[in-house]
């Protein structure tokens, strides 16, 4: 690993297509449990649909963006030539490596998932679409990480797969409800779908986290060759410490509003316990934010087993 400009630039574009992508996926999810409440104009919910809808777009163009810019970044540190210089590699690195090939799949699956945000309006066909696109992306991205090196039908980037995926489950309903939806659910005629959204919010992340878990485990297994040592004398070792401790207080944020502020806020309905909640939610986002940044530094560093020799 080496902290030059195409590194920093590569881990930043990468951390922005692993926050928009999960921002894309929470998104979708929360303008799915609001829809119904939503179709009245003049209905609470409605802001709160719009706002899911218009950050699942806005998600899907910056993730869009950034795969392109981390596809200029890759092509310039694997040629070893200058970055305005990379745009004449790109289609050797497209056609020819295995990082072109999966890179492909993730962008045509971010198209799609882009596509199906400006159609806006549900119906069968779309969410089919919108969720095989979520699918596409999470294959596509696992098969340009270190996941990629046991083979492109490996049990480790099927793992990868299914990491990416209720990783961004979690992360994006923490970010997309924290920092965008919730938020306009504050008033008291809101009360009601406020806590029916966070209920779905708070039980579909528990249920993600135990795969997050598993799945995490598993690759810092692989990873690390399953030597301890190995992870405390690495760069990628620091790096995946530094993840886990921020995985810990986000688990830490989300258990204090599933066991604590959600309770109180069934019970009282208050513009309080209402706050508090949200607002619990909000730090959770911020430290999902830093688990991707995290997770971007460490796909891109040499994993800790190579230290061992």
């Amino acid at each position: 690993m080496s902290l030059d400009g195409l590194w920093i630039g590569q881990v930043a574009m990468a951390a922005l297509m692993n926050v928009a992508f999960a921002f894309a996926v929470g998104s979708a999810l929360l303008g799915a449990w609001l829809a119904k409440d939503a179709q009245a104009k003049i209905a609470p919910a409605r802001p709160a649909w719009l706002r899911a809808q218009r950050s699942m777009l806005t998600a899907s163009v910056v993730l869009v963006l950034a795969d392109l810019g981390w596809l200029l970044y890759q092509a310039a540190s694997m040629s070893g030539v200058a970055l305005p210089a990379a745009f004449g590699v790109v289609p050797t690195v497209l056609a020819q490596t295995h990082v072109g090939y999966g890179w492909s799949i993730a962008f045509a699956g971010a198209l799609v998932l882009l596509g199906t945000a400006l159609t806006g309006h549900g119906g069968t066909l779309r969410n089919a679409l919108l969720w095989l696109a979520v699918i596409v992306i999470a294959a596509g991205k696992a098969s340009v990480g270190h996941a990629a090196d046991a083979g492109p039908a490996s049990a480790a980037v099927a793992m990868q797969t299914l990491h990416v995926l209720v990783t961004g489950v979690w992360g994006g309903l923490a970010m997309a409800s924290g920092l965008a939806v919730l938020p306009a659910l504050g008033a008291s005629i809101a009360r009601g779908v406020l806590i029916r959204t966070a209920t779905q919010v708070s039980n579909v992340s528990l249920a993600s986290v135990g795969f997050v878990l598993l799945t995490g485990a598993f690759n810092a297994a692989r990873g690390s060759g399953g030597s301890f040592q190995a992870i405390a004398i690495s760069a990628w070792g620091h790096v995946l410490t530094l993840k886990l401790l921020l995985v810990a207080l986000a688990l830490v944020l989300g258990g204090l509003n599933r066991f604590l502020a959600l309770p109180r806020l069934r019970r009282t309905a208050s513009t309080m316990d209402a706050h508090t909640f949200v607002n619990v939610l909000y730090l959770e986002a911020l430290t999902m934010i830093g688990v991707f940044v995290a997770a971007a530094a460490l796909s891109h560093s040499v994993p800790a087993f190579a230290a061992l020799g």
